[in-house]
């Protein structure tokens, strides 16, 4: 692509934005099929994702409906944004996810199987690592709010009577 000498510093940001545009891949493919092409579970994520991008590199960002919780073997609470890096069977430099052990909320940094298929998954708490049975992670779970209500877009049963007074 040429451009006049006066028009090319906003050639050279044309050129930019076409390629940044490229490198970030959002499309019908979903979240599940996302997952399962790079050997993991497609359980790891809840069923309220609104949208998400993935770069070429592995970077990837997810958003929710809402912030959740999907209790598994331990409380996990999802934020409304997950980011990390996406590589065949690992997520690392992730960040919007944490799970309750004993009183304490930690940041979940890092989600590992083993190649070949242990049928275990790792999550990753800093230094510390929790093994887990990949099957809990087979199927994709409902989100629910904080006080273990389904998702808020789901229909709420009607104030009893005696709740009103």
């Amino acid at each position: 692509m040429e451009c006049p000498k006066k028009f090319g510093f906003l050639c050279v940001l044309l050129l930019l934005c076409i390629t940044a545009e490229a490198a970030v891949v959002v499309s019908e493919t979903s979240i599940p099929k996302i997952l399962a092409k790079y050997g993991l579970p497609i359980g790891l994520l809840p069923d309220s994702v609104r949208n998400y991008s993935l770069s070429d590199d592995g970077d990837f960002k997810v958003e929710l409906e809402n912030p959740c919780e999907i209790n598994f073997k331990y409380l996990v609470s999802y934020d409304t944004v997950i980011q990390g890096k996406l590589t065949y069977g690992k997520i690392s430099e992730l960040s919007g996810i944490r799970a309750k052990k004993f009183l304490l909320w930690m940041r979940v940094t890092g989600i590992e199987v083993d190649i070949p298929n242990s049928g275990y998954i790792y999550f990753h708490v800093g230094a510390i690592s929790k093994k887990l049975d990949v099957a809990l992670f087979q199927s994709v779970h409902k989100c629910q709010d904080s006080f273990g209500k389904r998702d808020k877009n789901e229909s709420q049963p009607a104030l009893a009577e005696r709740d009103v007074q």
